[in-house]
């Protein structure tokens, strides 16, 4: 069955909504959007639409159009929040699935708004000193996120209790993504590493802008980076803890998210830490190998429940 007819989308110009939703994700996330495959039909739209939200304030941050002022574009957006929270349909596209999976799952508003401040932190603010000072950043920018999926994945036990679980996940996805973008950060005039936990290896920003020019990997860097994915894998660890709490029916979703994006870390260290000249992508045998076994289970089993009925 399609998607949009699983769950229950009708309405033209709606069901183009979370089309393009899809593309985003299809496009941008290749990761998630494989893991997205996963879920039952009927909730793969929802998915779609929040990460959908969450790259278009991205994009607006990362890569504003040219002669565009990324404050006044996320501005914009909040505007455009500010309507789905009101009742209103905005009309881009993305907005209008958003508005729709936030009226369907009964969304926080206050989910939104912490990630809109994170992403005008990003207009602001070059670097952290200590992680503390980081976390607040994590907070809106990717905890979040795996809190506006709760009531889309649903869960097992009440909602309170699986918020530890989905929170660390969020975060552990973006030290992952902190770690494996740290040049690239560093082109956009930014450093997510606390600078107090690099400077314990003799390392800051101007020696990783040295190693970036000239394509020479720092054993001090290396050092402080192994330090730091050790941290990322316990914060995993953590995450994986609040995947039984989730409906069965959205585990191997989470699951093949979690085992892949960690995948990123072993590519980090097969590459001796040297990010900041090479980037860690898993290999796409080793993404195949992970989900297809999960991908043919869930065929099966759903045309087995098609059959029944």
């Amino acid at each position: 069955m399609n998607e949009l007819d699983a769950a229950g989308i009708t309405e033209p110009a709606l069901r183009a909504a979370y089309t393009e939703c899809r593309r985003v994700n299809a496009h941008y996330g290749r990761t998630f959007f494989l893991a997205t495959r996963l879920l039952p039909p009927r909730t793969r739209p929802f998915a779609h639409a929040l990460y959908g939200f969450a790259r278009m304030a991205d994009e607006v941050v990362d890569n504003p159009a040219p002669g565009t002022d990324p404050a006044v574009a996320l501005d914009d957006v909040a505007v455009m929040v500010g309507q789905v929270f009101d009742g209103g349909t905005p009309a881009d596209p993305v907005l209008a699935a958003l508005a729709d999976t936030v009226r369907r799952h009964d969304l926080d508003r206050e989910l939104f708004d912490a990630f809109l401040r994170s992403m005008t932190m990003d207009l602001k603010i070059t670097e952290y000193a200590t992680y503390a000072d980081l976390k607040e950043y994590i907070h809106g920018s990717a905890e979040v996120i795996g809190l506006q999926m709760l009531p889309v994945f649903g869960t097992v036990v009440p909602v309170a209790d699986a918020v530890p679980g989905a929170a660390a996940l969020g975060e552990a996805f973006q030290l992952t993504n902190f770690l494996r973008d740290v040049g690239e950060d560093l082109d956009r005039g930014r450093l997510y590493l606390p600078t107090d936990e690099l400077a314990a290896f003799g390392v800051d920003r101007e020696l990783l802008e040295w190693s970036r020019a000239r394509g020479l990997p720092d054993r001090r860097v290396r050092r402080a980076l192994a330090v730091a994915v050790a941290r990322n894998r316990a914060v995993y660890r953590r995450a994986e803890a609040g995947i039984p709490l989730l409906r069965e029916e959205s585990r191997d979703c989470v699951r093949t998210a979690l085992a892949l994006y960690e995948g990123i870390l072993d590519e980090i260290a097969a590459l001796g830490y040297d990010v900041l000249n090479t980037r860690a992508v898993v290999p796409r045998r080793r993404r195949m190998a992970v989900a297809l076994p999960r991908l043919l289970a869930s065929t099966w089993s759903n045309s087995r429940l098609r059959l029944r009925s």
